[in-house]
């Protein structure tokens, strides 16, 4: 792992403890105390309603990548350092959202990433999946 990306990842957790933030991340993640993951066999009641905005929330998520991707061909395969792509990235970003206040149209949205199915789901560890319990029981009961 490159050191910048270890550093962003220190700093990420250190401002989620901090500020008593989450990140959401699929079941290719594993839970951390700063990311959730969606329970990966809910059972009825909270865990069930915990993962459904979730699932909402990550296909927001995937459309509007899906969106920028379709309105940008370059961020389709970057091969740029990770702190290019930032820059690239919200370039590109202010470049839609002038777009879309001038009211100009957008090319249609190109699925590009295949069923979730095909992540390997990671595993995390017992203390981790508590806290998660945690947030759940405390927010979706």
């Amino acid at each position: 792992m490159r050191e910048t990306v270890l550093i962003g990842n220190l700093f990420i957790a250190s401002m989620c403890r901090t500020v008593q933030w989450f990140l959401l991340g699929d079941r290719g993640y594993p839970c951390l105390p700063y990311l959730m993951t969606p329970y990966p066999e809910p059972e009825p009641g909270p865990q069930t309603r915990f993962n459904l905005p979730h699932s909402r929330i990550r296909a927001k998520v995937e459309m509007t990548i899906g969106i920028l991707k379709s309105q940008f061909q370059s961020l389709r395969g970057l091969r740029v350092s990770p702190e290019r792509a930032c820059d690239i990235i919200v370039a590109c970003v202010v470049l839609h959202n002038i777009a879309t206040i001038r009211g100009e149209s957008h090319p249609p949205c190109i699925e590009e990433d295949g069923p979730e199915e095909h992540l390997q789901i990671l595993e995390a560890n017992r203390d981790r999946r508590l806290l998660r319990d945690r947030v759940c029981q405390n927010h979706f009961y």
